[in-house]
């Protein structure tokens, strides 16, 4: 297997470089966010529903909004991020929250090296998939983490989203569906703050719905559902105009810009 280190190095150093940024922007709304408004949008809200009493794993979670949020709903949460600078600021609100959450600084695919507790809900969401370059050890970890009974739900951005390359202004149809090469790019700012001086430099991989859903399935995973979205609660890909719901949607809604799945363990 090709050994994908200095890509998650080269992206490591990257979010270390946009925590800095996200924490102080507008689009995460930490002073908000402190005071008690949650970072949950309607889908995963409506997909998990009461969480009260129930242990949560959440995968990815950059510096850790979403997962006290979860905590504030009851859940017993942890959640995993491969960015020190994350953890160590989640780390720092679930103690001003007094909440009691914990954190794990490690790669996502290595997160059963890291715990071994099993949770009743595993959950991820917005932009996770693209930096795994391949998902049976995610898939494999997800299984390995739920208890029997136990669901995983992520909500993400549609695979099509990813075929535009967005740097040049105008979406430029650029990459495949199926593409398996790694993607590099490297570009100033960051999705939460386009004006930050910061350089991300970034590799990801395209993964389609077939993939997604297969990995899970040979994990061991039923299916009980994968829906695709026109809405994005996120303005972040260009020309996106607000519906009535506040959400955001192309134009001419010639293809989605979210999907959700919904898994169980047996």
């Amino acid at each position: 297997m090709k050994d994908h280190n200095s890509y998650f190095n080269v992206n490591r150093d990257t979010w270390n470089k946009k925590v800095a940024v996200h924490k102080d922007s507008e689009f995460y709304f930490v002073e908000d966010f402190k005071k008690g408004k949650s970072s949950l949008n309607k889908f995963e809200k409506a997909a998990l529903g009461d969480v009260s009493g129930k242990s949560l794993l959440h995968l990815q979670c950059h510096f850790g909004q979403d997962t006290l949020s979860w905590s504030r709903l009851g859940a017993q949460c942890t959640g995993v991020d491969i960015s020190d600078a994350a953890i160590s600021l989640a780390q720092q609100l679930n103690e001003e929250l007094n909440l009691d959450a914990d954190f794990v600084c490690c790669n996502v695919l290595d997160t059963s090296k890291f715990i071994s507790e099993k949770f009743d809900i595993v959950f991820t969401s917005y932009g996770v998939i693209g930096w795994l370059p391949d998902l049976r050890p995610w898939a494999k970890m997800i299984a390995e983490r739920l208890h029997p009974g136990g669901s995983f739900y992520i909500v993400e951005f549609h695979p099509i989203v990813w075929m535009f390359d967005y740097l040049g202004g105008k979406p430029e149809l650029k990459y495949g569906y199926h593409q398996k090469e790694v993607i590099y790019e490297e570009y100033t700012g960051t999705y939460a703050d386009t004006a930050s001086e910061i350089i991300s430099k970034e590799y990801g991989w395209n993964h389609g719905l077939g993939e997604i859903v297969t990995v899970l399935a040979e994990a061991g995973l039923h299916i009980e559902y994968l829906n695709e979205l026109d809405q994005s609660p996120y303005q972040v890909f260009p020309d996106l105009v607000k519906n009535k719901e506040g959400l955001f949607e192309t134009k001419d809604k010639l293809y989605p810009l979210l999907f959700e799945l919904k898994a169980t363990k047996a």
